[in-house]
C-alpha cells in the first residue's frame, strides 16, 4: 500500500528512519535493515520523514524516490534574507494588466501545496482563476450580486459598508474589491479534516511568501471572501467549491505595478513570558 523500499546497497543501518517515524511503525528487521510490517501500513501518516532523514538516500516510499527530492544542505536562505522577506511583505493593491507565465503560476501552486496540514491530511484544494478575463467576469458577477442585495436592502448590517464599494463601482467603475488583479486563488478544505481553516491559511501564507520571492504581488482579500462565501452563495457554487468544504480565504495575485524600497517598522512584539 505504501511501497516502502530500502536500497540495501545504500543503507548504512543507522536506524535514523526508525527513530524519527512519528507512528513508530519502522523497525529494524533480523538483518538490521528498516522495514514496515504489512499490518502496520495503515498507521503510516505518509509524512515521508523516513525518506527525508535518510543521509544516503536509501529509502523510497509512496512511489517517491530520494533522487527526485531537493537536498536541504546549502539550499535555505540565510536568516537575514528570510527576515527581509518576511518584514518586506506588502499587501499589493496595484497590478499590471497581464497574466503571469503559466509555468510560474504552476510552480507557485506546487510549492504552496507542500505546506503543512493537520495530521498530514493534505486536503487543501486550490481554486484558481488563471486569466485576467476570468477575474473580470467574476468581478462583474460579484458586483451585480452586491448591487441586487443593496437595492433590495438585503446587505447584512455587519456588511453595510459594501454599499460604498457598489456606489464607487457604479459611478466610477473603480474596483475596490478585486483591484484589477489578474488572478485569484481560493483555498478550501473538507470540513471533515481536523484543521480545515488552519490548513488553508498556512497554505496561503506559504504561497504568499514564495510568490514574493518570485516577484509576484499578493493581497489577502477578506472583502471578496465574505462576498463569495457568506453573501453570494450562488457564486461559490459557480466556482465549483464543494459544499462540504470550508472556505479558507481568497487571495489576489499578479505582477505588481508598485515596488517598495524598504521594510516598515512596528512596535515591539506583544509577548507574555509565562513565569
Amino acid at each position: 500500500m505504501i511501497d516502502f523500499r530500502v536500497d540495501k546497497k545504500k543503507c548504512t543501518q543507522c536506524a535514523l528512519c526508525a527513530g524519527d517515524c512519528p507512528s513508530r511503525i519502522i523497525v529494524m528487521d533480523e538483518e538490521e535493515y528498516p522495514a514496515i510490517a504489512p499490518e502496520k501500513e495503515l498507521a503510516c501518516l505518509r509524512c515521508e520523514h523516513c525518506l527525508a532523514i535518510c543521509p544516503t538516500g536509501a529509502i523510497s516510499i509512496l512511489g517517491f524516490c530520494p533522487e527526485d527530492s531537493l537536498l536541504l544542505k546549502g539550499g535555505s536562505p540565510d536568516p537575514g534574507q528570510l527576515e527581509t522577506l518576511i518584514k518586506g511583505r506588502r499587501s499589493v493593491r496595484r497590478y499590471k494588466p497581464e497574466n503571469l507565465d503559466p509555468d510560474l503560476m504552476q510552480k507557485l501552486l506546487d510549492v504552496a501545496w507542500h505546506a503543512p496540514t493537520g495530521v498530514n491530511s493534505r486536503q487543501v484544494r486550490f481554486t484558481v482563476l488563471d486569466d485576467r478575463e476570468k477575474v473580470a467576469h467574476l468581478r462583474d458577477e460579484v458586483m451585480n450580486g452586491l448591487i441586487r442585495l443593496d437595492t433590495e436592502g438585503l446587505l447584512p448590517a455587519s456588511k453595510a459598508y459594501y454599499a460604498k464599494f457598489v456606489k464607487i463601482w457604479e459611478k466610477h467603475k473603480v474596483d475596490l474589491i478585486f483591484r484589477e488583479a489578474p488572478h485569484l486563488l481560493i483555498a478550501s478544505a473538507p470540513k471533515s479534516v481536523s484543521t480545515p481553516k488552519e490548513d488553508c491559511m498556512i497554505a496561503l501564507t506559504c504561497f504568499e511568501l514564495y510568490a514574493q520571492a518570485c516577484g509576484v504581488g499578493t493581497l489577502w482579500n477578506g472583502i471578496a471572501t465574505w462576498a463569495i462565501d457568506e453573501m453570494l452563495p450562488e457564486i461559490r457554487r459557480n466556482l465549483n467549491i464543494p459544499d462540504d468544504h470550508l472556505f479558507g480565504y481568497a487571495m489576489l495575485f499578479g505582477k505588481p505595478a508598485v515596488h517598495y524600497a524598504r521594510t516598515v517598522q512596528h512596535r515591539p512584539a506583544l509577548i507574555h513570558r509565562v513565569p
